[in-house]
Formats: structure tokens, sequence, C-alpha cells
């Protein structure tokens, strides 16, 4: 019996977001990933903890499923609306 290996799931870039190809969904989604991270711990005197300099030295998806219609096996990375007109997003 042949093994059935996962589906490569991906994470969108710059540039990119996600899209449900069963039903257009463009804008909410449930993201399961794992993330190798690098950061700077700044501790205050009263021992209190702020997270800065965070940046991301991998990631990896392990389930993307669409809040409306729940799917997961039609949840496809699309060029953002924006990247695909060679715009830059405006901020609001």
């Amino acid at each position: 019996m042949p093994s059935q290996s996962k589906p490569q799931l991906a994470l969108p870039a710059a540039g990119e977001r996600l899209r449900c190809g069963a039903c257009g969904n463009l804008t909410r989604f449930d993201v399961v990933s794992t993330r190798r991270t690098t950061a700077f711990w700044h501790f205050s005197l009263a021992g209190e903890l702020a997270i800065e300099e965070e940046r991301a030295l991998e990631a990896s998806a392990e389930e993307l499923r669409c809040r409306w219609c729940g799917s997961t096996t039609q949840v496809e990375v699309i060029p953002a609306l924006w990247a695909a007109a060679g715009t830059e997003p405006t901020e609001q």
C-alpha cells in the first residue's frame, strides 16, 4: 500500500494572502503553525518581560482552515491584490 503524504502547506509571504477555493473567503482563517524565532528579551528591574527585536527564522504551516466553510483542503496562497496591481498597500 503506497504511503500518502500530507500536501505541503504554505504560509503567505510578503505580497501574498490566503484564499479559500471552496467558498471564496479572503479574510478569516484558522492557522496552526510551527515557528522558530530569535528575539531579544528585556526584563525590567521588577521582573516584567518585554520581547524586542523578534525575527522569524523559519515557519511552517500544520493546518490552514477556512473560518467560513471549514475547508482544510481548498485553502491556497494567492498574490495580494495590491501586489498583483504592482502597487504598495496604503495605511488607512
